[in-house]
């Protein structure tokens, strides 16, 4: 089970069309995959279409007992593909400096998920655009972190902060987290101001970012309005974005070939 945090500390730049484009490459390849929803915006879940829950991630993380599997739903989109509920009252989980035991509650409830018979490929983390309890506590769970950004000035200077976030936690929380890259989305093919930031990010993070970008289009936001995956709107603009996510999963999945590699050579 490979387990992805995507972030960001800046609002609006698309972190969340990127978890469901992921989750739609995902269920396009028959993977069982699960979306975590930890922003208390709830959009994920929105889009997700779930079956109704008796719980969410807030009484997961709040509660007082362990109610993850009632807190899955299975999505609209198909039934590889589950959601563990967003809420916003998820928002009183978000302490902004939260102890050690608090940032640890949902790698620990992530782990009941180990070895269970219908066990995830893949996990989604949809983290809020702020640094409290719900990010940390993501990248606490996660291996690996996607950072995603636009080519904007404010949204650069997040991606600075979320990498620092990164390996802040890398260093004192969890050594196994690696940052597996960073996303830009919402790029305008002839911008000069793109193309700038685009640049301004390649030399501030080298190799991380990534080849593959998002280009804006308006499908994303007709699809997630329909509550489908991208993967199903019958544009020129939908095929354009699948095909990028579709490049995109290919990535994440070879990080965790790489990861599997590394802990049988650890293990030897």
């Amino acid at each position: 089970m490979l387990t992805l945090a995507v972030l960001s500390l800046k609002g609006g730049v698309g972190k969340t069309t990127v978890v469901l484009g992921l989750a739609g490459a995902a269920l396009q390849r028959g993977l069982r995959t699960l979306v975590v929803d930890l922003d208390p915006q709830a959009n994920a879940t929105f889009a997700l279409s779930p079956a109704e829950s008796p719980y969410t991630v807030a009484d997961v993380l709040l509660g007082g007992r362990n109610r993850l599997t009632d807190a899955v739903a299975t999505s609209g989109w198909g039934d590889n593909l589950d959601v563990l509920v967003g809420s916003d009252s998820a928002e009183a989980a978000n302490l902004p400096d939260p102890s050690a035991r608090k940032l640890t509650r949902l790698r620990t409830a992530l782990s009941t998920l180990d070895g269970q018979a219908r066990a995830y490929d893949l996990v989604l983390l949809d983290c809020p655009p702020s640094l409290g309890q719900l990010t940390r506590g993501a990248l606490v769970a996660a291996q690996r972190a996607m950072l995603v950004t636009d080519p904007s000035v404010f949204a650069v200077a997040g991606a600075h902060r979320a990498f620092e976030a990164v390996q802040a936690e890398r260093t004192n929380h969890n050594s196994d987290l690696q940052p597996l890259g960073v996303l830009v989305n919402r790029v305008r093919a002839r911008s000069a101001e793109h193309d700038f930031r685009i640049a301004e990010l390649r030399k501030l993070f080298g190799p991380l970012v990534l080849t593959t970008v998002l280009p804006e289009r308006s499908a994303i936001q007709q699809a997630q309005g329909a509550a489908v995956p991208v993967q199903k709107w019958p544009t020129p603009g939908g095929r354009e974005i699948a095909a990028a996510f579709d490049h995109l999963l290919d990535r994440v999945l070879r990080s965790s070939k790489k990861r599997s590699r590394s802990s049988k050579a650890v293990g030897a």
